[in-house]
């Protein structure tokens, strides 16, 4: 085990210094600009502290060093890790923001409190809209928009995510002994296996901002999405709603808030938006503020579960100071991020369901029920025969 880590360890040392080398030579032969060259060297400095300098703190762990040894290698390299930052931080947007989204982020550590008792054990995001849980079709959204990393920021009694999306080989052994093969199939596709899972544990409930922040080593210096289960969206024709934003992003080269319009009176649910109209269902947001009173929302355009962000946000989440509750609010690092970079609301094309409140969570399960090839016809007439008997 030791060699097997040594080897992989020098692989990506040697690796790092040949990248290196190769960015001098380029850089002195003009191929390359300056800020180009900077930023290449950035991202392998980077490379090297994430999988060479953590990988050997890790080993004081897993092979008998002290925790004390640990904490100081871990310290002597905090320098390094700041001033690959802060050469981060000075480059122009237009650099980092050119790559493509790779990654999602789902925060799925909250309570589901609105739906005690059923989530007392359970994790919320598993709760079923016909046959399938709600972090499935959150999972399946961002893997039609190209993402193939998945970084579920977990709580405690989660475990249930992480057993439905790894293999179950007792059910798959059952169901291939009884010949059920078409559901075999469908649990053995729950992902593509080109799709990488992470899980990350936030210790404590500090918020929305708190839980994407958590998700920092692993996003990296690239842009990103986040995903909330509990807004669940039907872009029918159009394709998922990340699908949508990332084509956005993908033109724009800017953060993307998944907006829509909602009644005056629900103001003080949502983050809301000041837009700057560009186009067709596209503005560019010049503030944003977290649940304001009907009376102070300056719009009612608000953010609903669909983030495309640039890695600056981390930095951004990292100096936001608790608001209420003692949570670090995403919309608060999101208006200190429209002070650095351009940042655009899109009005995705489709039908959201907040799963969240049991209305949504109602009309979701009839209204995908009635779209459900095994179900579609019998479901719709039972619900002709009900429609009889109300008044």
């Amino acid at each position: 085990m030791f060699a097997k880590w040594r080897s992989k360890t020098g692989y990506h040392f040697f690796q790092c210094i040949f990248a290196v080398f190769i960015f001098f030579n380029a850089f002195f032969l003009k191929c390359v600009t300056p800020t180009l060259f900077r930023f290449l060297v950035t991202i392998v400095l980077h490379e090297l502290y994430t999988q060479l300098l953590d990988r050997w703190c890790l080993t004081c762990f897993d092979f008998g060093g002290s925790r004390i040894t640990s904490i100081h290698m871990a310290g002597s390299f905090r320098g390094l890790r700041a001033k690959i930052e802060a050469s981060f931080n000075q480059l122009p947007k237009d650099i980092y923001m050119q790559k493509k989204i790779r990654k999602a982020v789902f925060p799925v550590a909250g309570m589901g409190t609105r739906f005690l008792p059923a989530t007392k054990a359970n994790p919320k995001e598993m709760l079923p809209i016909v046959d399938k849980p709600l972090i499935q079709y959150a999972a399946e959204e961002a893997v039609a928009a190209g993402i193939d990393v998945l970084i579920f920021v977990t709580g405690r009694n989660k475990r249930a995510i992480p057993d439905h999306f790894d293999k179950a080989y007792e059910l798959e052994s059952e169901l291939q002994e009884r010949g059920k093969l078409k559901m075999l199939d469908i649990v053995r596709d729950i992902l593509p296996p080109h799709v990488s899972c992470v899980y990350i544990r936030q210790a404590e409930a500090l918020g929305l901002g708190h839980a994407v922040l958590c998700a920092r080593p692993v996003v990296g210096y690239e842009p990103f999405a986040v995903i909330l289960a509990d807004d669940l969206v039907d872009g029918g024709s159009a394709g998922g709603a990340l699908t949508q934003m990332v084509e956005v992003y993908e033109k724009h080269h800017a953060s993307v808030l998944g907006v829509e319009d909602v009644p005056p009176n629900e103001t003080h649910k949502y983050g809301i938006v000041t837009p700057e109209t560009l186009e067709d269902d596209l503005w560019r947001v010049q503030a944003i503020v977290e649940k304001p009173a009907p009376e102070d929302a300056p719009s009612n355009m608000a953010v609903v579960g669909r983030y495309v962000l640039s890695p600056r946000i981390f930095e951004l989440l990292e100096n936001t100071r608790p608001g209420a509750g003692g949570e670090i609010q995403l919309t608060d690092a999101i208006a200190a991020l429209l002070e650095k970079e351009s940042v655009l609301a899109y009005r995705f094309q489709g039908k959201r369901y907040d799963c969240g409140s049991k209305l949504g969570y109602l009309e979701a399960t009839v209204e995908y029920a009635l779209k459900h090839p095994e179900l579609s016809e019998d479901f719709r007439q039972y619900l002709q025969t009900l429609a009889h008997t109300l008044d």
